[in-house]
């Protein structure tokens, strides 16, 4: 196989994958909190046998996400809170405690703060937030303190990390990492409010298709560059 075909591959394998990314973003379009992720590419030389020849191949080794402050939208729940700056929502787990920009809040069957799929919420010490019974006039302040008629309840755990990067997405809206999360200094809660994706629709969109036509492209590239080899060999045979 030469080595036109070879990079010809390798960047085929890179475009299919950066076009899951992009669909992934598409299809996350309205999921509160979600961070649009994008690929990150690099020069890969591989040295084939037997020539010894180097090639520049392309490799995808990873992605990263982009770090854009989503809009706020007013949802009038007094149960939704809207992250503005930084920080990320502590959320219990059966892995663990994960970290999640969605703050579509409802309470379950015994008051306690929860996701849309059950999950607790946490507070600043890592336990679950549970509401009184019968609580009225629920208030989220901005550094996520729940009050009530009766008064302050709890306070939703809300952190930052150095290396916001280091954070992995693990499904279900919610994101894992090993680093050590610091207090929230420069981050505000917004009660009533949710933070909507920062997916750019068109821009997600128009890459899609220049994804595809660069595939096609490519394509073609190895279709004609397989009936060259072929045509020479049986050039050959008949000589």
């Amino acid at each position: 196989m030469e080595n036109s075909i070879y990079i010809g591959l390798s960047r085929q394998i890179t475009l299919e994958r950066h076009m899951s990314l992009l669909a992934n973003n598409v299809a996350n379009i309205n999921t509160p909190g979600f961070k649009a992720q994008k690929p990150i590419f690099e020069e890969y030389l591989s040295t084939p046998e037997p020539t010894g020849e180097q090639i520049s191949l392309v490799s995808d080794y990873g992605q990263f996400q982009v770090e854009a402050q989503g809009q706020l939208k007013l949802t009038g729940n007094p149960l939704d809170v809207g992250l503005e700056g930084p920080g990320w929502m502590m959320v219990e787990t059966g892995e663990g405690t994960k970290y999640t920009r969605a703050g579509n809040f409802t309470l379950n069957s015994i008051g306690e703060l929860v996701t849309p799929s059950g999950n607790r919420v946490l507070d600043n010490g890592q336990k679950t937030i549970t509401l009184p019974s019968g609580a009225t006039d629920i208030r989220i302040g901005t550094d996520g303190q729940i009050a009530t008629s009766d008064g302050v309840v709890s306070q939703i755990g809300i952190v930052e990390f150095k290396n916001v990067q280091a954070l992995k997405p693990s499904g279900d809206n919610f994101y894992m990492t090993d680093e050590q999360p610091q207090p929230a200094l420069k981050t505000m809660a917004r009660g009533g409010m949710i933070e909507k994706s920062n997916v750019q629709g068109v821009l997600e969109m128009t890459e899609l298709i220049d994804i595809s036509r660069k595939y096609q492209s490519i394509n073609k590239m190895l279709q004609s560059e397989h009936d060259r080899q072929r045509n020479v060999i049986q050039k050959l045979t008949e000589a």
